[in-house]
Parts: structure tokens; C-alpha cells; sequence
């Protein structure tokens, strides 16, 4: 895994890549899934037993840390000027 951008956030970044790739991992292959099926072995969120939202919590605490990082180093407004200035161009790219 790779380190964040704030080193600041390079925890719960590290527990957020964790939670995501252990979902990814038992939700990737559709042959996987049938085969667990078949041997009644479904992983939990397909037996309804979890949700696909389970990380959401630590995604939020990251993207929390990562944005107060990013403010503190006045990078947020580069960012915002960037977007707004890009926007016209997603904008048409989005019409193609």
C-alpha cells in the first residue's frame, strides 16, 4: 500500500486500503462467487450478513485528514481553481 499524501493520514489511510481490499478481494470474480455459492460459502455482503458500505466510516475519516491536510497547506484552493477552471472542458468532454 502507498503512503497518503499528508503523512499526517498515513493511519487510516493504511486501515481504509485495508477494509477496501478485503471487500475487493471477496467481491471480485463472478466465478469465485459462484462457486461459493455453489458450497453455500457466500462472502458476507452477498448473504446479506454486510454491506458494501462497510469502509465508508474509515473512507470518511480519511478523506476528513487528507482535506484538513490539504487546507492547512492552502493546496485546496489551488484545487478549487484547477476544477473551476477545467470545468468547461469536463463539460464538454461529458457531451461527446
Amino acid at each position: 500500500m502507498s503512503a497518503s499524501l499528508a503523512p499526517e493520514c498515513n493511519e487510516v489511510k493504511e486501515k481504509y486500503d485495508t477494509c477496501f481490499l478485503k471487500w475487493y478481494s471477496e467481491s471480485r470474480s463472478l466465478a469465485m462467487t459462484l462457486v461459493a455459492e455453489l458450497l453455500n460459502d457466500l462472502p458476507e455482503y452477498l448473504r446479506g450478513n454486510s454491506s458494501t458500505d462497510e469502509c465508508e466510516p474509515l473512507f470518511k475519516q480519511y478523506r476528513s485528514c487528507l482535506t484538513k491536510a490539504l487546507k492547512d497547506k492552502g493546496i485546496d484552493s489551488m484545487l478549487a481553481e484547477t476544477r473551476e477552471g477545467t470545468a468547461e472542458t469536463d463539460a464538454e468532454h461529458l457531451r461527446r
